[in-house]
């Protein structure tokens, strides 16, 4: 008999402790909400900031890719032709070595948008502009254009 009554004693004891309560639950999700509202912000900023990173990057090997159509044709892709002649022959190109792109097609900006490209352009033979997020010139931010000549497009 009294071994009955020590086991139902432990088990007594142990139910008490068998869980969480509701006041603890809501007290480590309040935690976690305020941990995310500290943390999140800074995390998409730095997203957004690779995203310019990654379309600075992809204009640089744009600008490679067109000094090489430059050494093999003698000139730079007219506006007309645009970033396609470093895809495909241009139709009065003679001398034409590429695809000077990897892919063989010209990809798009970290957004999604088609990069423009201007020839001739104000500061050199050519330009290459990203919209950044926003997809329409001028911005702030993310959304501030992203060109070769390493400032932003105006």
């Amino acid at each position: 008999m009294r071994l009955f009554a020590i086991s139902s004693s432990r088990r007594a004891g142990r139910q008490g402790e068998a869980g969480f309560t509701l006041v603890e639950m809501l007290v480590v999700i309040a935690i976690i909400g305020l941990i995310m509202g500290l943390v999140g912000p800074r995390v998409l900023n730095s997203l957004g900031e690779s995203k310019v990173k990654a379309a600075k990057l992809q204009i640089e090997s744009f600008s490679s890719s067109l000094d090489l159509f430059y050494l093999d044709v003698g000139r730079y892709p007219t506006a007309s032709e645009g970033l396609v002649a470093l895809a495909q022959r241009p139709g009065n190109a003679s001398i034409w070595n590429g695809p000077y792109l990897k892919t063989g097609a010209v990809p798009t900006d970290p957004w999604g948008h088609i990069y423009l490209y201007r020839a001739p352009a104000e500061r050199g033979p050519y330009e290459i502009v990203s919209l950044g997020s926003d997809g329409q010139e001028g911005g702030t931010g993310t959304a501030a254009d992203i060109s070769n000549d390493g400032a932003n497009a105006k």
